[in-house]
């Protein structure tokens, strides 16, 4: 399909193209008869404005990044949809992409949303993202960046998230109180701020009721399904004595049910389970999984407040640049 143009629109009624401009642009020197047949030819030929180089001729432009890791997890959906809710009422359309969990990717979609003049970006780092410098990099050449969830200490960012440290020490708290005491932690990579806090806020759990932390209970891996059924069958293999699970996030501790149930294990009677996100899928699987809300429809609205904020110079309400966001531990039948 030909695209429209402003020399096409300037040639068919026999005017400038500085007019055309002018007249789409609402500009008070052009009449307003001269407006409306320009808007209506404008209208008829489909035309539509090139944003790609408006923005390169105003260094600024009305569109917003996300980089997340993946949009198939409902964490990350709920992020983008109050993300959206946001940026829209305010006037931003919204640009999303995903690394895939994977650093190149996650730096080629950077590059690729500079390069395309967005106005600002939020980023959630890929689980296998260890250097950070592509994103400082953007940073000094002025881009303003928000990061939410998996976040790096090295940047100098508003950072939107929970308190994974708390979160994890009372999810494994209320594991002990009822009983449990050999409690393995399905972990994530300890490159990610979130998983490595999750990891210590459990070990604290530990510690303070007076069990003896097992480094044979801890199986650091991925994010994903498969790597909570992979960690559940080394330990069945192995066989390491446990009676609780608390996995790293949700998908974690679908893999972990999944292969407990392949091997006739009965939850909680057997072995108790705990998630984290509050992934809709925990409730309507058998049995439905105790796991720690976190607030991620909330979590994009108040990124998208931060980040267009700071586009726009307004003054900010929060005191730190760390802006914690409340979780709740959601009980269910696994434990």
């Amino acid at each position: 399909m030909i695209q429209i143009t402003i020399k096409d629109l300037a040639l068919k009624l026999g005017i400038s193209p500085s007019t055309v401009s002018r007249a789409l642009n609402d500009h008070p020197d052009i009449n307003k008869q001269t407006k409306k047949k320009i808007q209506i030819l404008a209208a008829e030929l489909g035309y539509e404005p090139n944003v790609i180089a408006r923005n390169l001729k105003t260094s600024r432009s009305n569109q917003l990044g996300i980089v997340m890791p993946e949009i198939k997890h409902d964490f990350f959906a709920n992020i983008v949809s109050g993300f959206e809710d946001v940026a829209y009422d305010r006037g931003y359309t919204v640009i999303v992409a995903q690394s895939n969990e994977d650093e190149n990717r996650e730096k080629i979609n950077l590059n690729s949303l500079y390069l395309n003049r967005t106005a600002g970006m939020i980023v959630s780092l890929s689980q296998n993202t260890k250097d950070t410098s592509h994103l400082s990099t953007l940073m000094d050449k002025g881009v303003k960046i928000v990061q939410f969830d998996r976040v790096s200490s090295d940047l100098d960012t508003y950072k939107v998230v929970i308190d994974d440290y708390q979160a994890s020490y009372e999810a494994v708290n209320y594991l002990i109180s009822k009983g449990y005491s050999k409690i393995a932690h399905l972990a994530g990579p300890q490159n990610l701020q979130n998983c490595y806090n999750r990891f210590h806020g459990y070990r604290k759990a530990l510690e303070e009721n007076g069990i003896l932390f097992n480094d044979n209970l801890v199986k650091i891996g991925g994010m994903h399904e498969g790597d909570g059924k992979t960690a559940v069958e080394f330990l069945l293999k192995t066989e390491i004595e446990f009676d609780a699970i608390f996995a790293v996030n949700d998908p974690v501790a679908i893999g972990a049910l999944k292969a407990l149930k392949s091997h006739n294990y009965k939850l909680p009677e057997d072995v108790a389970l705990v998630g984290f996100s509050n992934n809709p899928i925990t409730e309507y699987v058998s049995p439905s999984i105790t796991t720690v809300n976190q607030p991620a429809y909330e979590m994009g609205k108040v990124s998208a407040l931060v980040l267009i904020s700071l586009i726009e110079e307004e003054e900010l309400q929060y005191k730190s640049k760390i802006i914690k966001l409340p979780t709740k531990l959601i009980l269910r039948e696994s434990a």
